[in-house]
């Protein structure tokens, strides 16, 4: 038996296999009368609480970026049935996995405060200086 390559979210965060548990449940997705027979829905859970693979900072910032998509016990849960195989499902699930944990884990940069330019100042000041100039000749002498 080999061993299962980690799932890379990030060059410095990679989640081990047995962070992520996957199961498989009949599917309500494309198919036919397969469906009824087969169970191709992938539903993946990771624990983003008791996780190994993530440092304390990371795990605090998962748990407050995605807060509302956990169970009580601080699982992140991930159904996929778009396809009509076990192996294309979970692949999907893995994939939109990667994409929710690398948004939550991005930390925007901070906005620096600026000032207008003396330039945007003036155009501005003159732009208001004609409106109210048109306007102006609209009224009766």
């Amino acid at each position: 038996m080999s061993a299962e390559p980690g799932l890379e979210v990030l060059p410095s965060l990679t989640l081990a296999p047995s962070d992520l548990i996957v199961t498989y449940a009949r599917s309500g997705g494309p198919g036919g009368q397969n469906v009824n027979k087969v169970e191709t829905k992938a539903v993946l859970r990771i624990n983003l609480r008791t996780s190994p693979s993530f440092k304390e900072s990371q795990r605090q910032r998962l748990l407050d970026k995605l807060g509302n998509r956990l169970t009580n016990e601080g699982e992140l849960v991930l159904h996929a049935s778009r396809h009509r195989t076990k192996e294309r499902n979970r692949a999907d699930a893995m994939e939109r996995l990667v994409a929710i944990l690398r948004g939550a884990l991005t930390v925007p940069k901070k906005r620096r405060k600026t000032k207008p330019t003396r330039g945007s100042k003036e155009r501005r000041l003159t732009s208001k200086k004609q409106r109210g100039d048109t306007k102006k000749m609209r009224r009766k002498p």
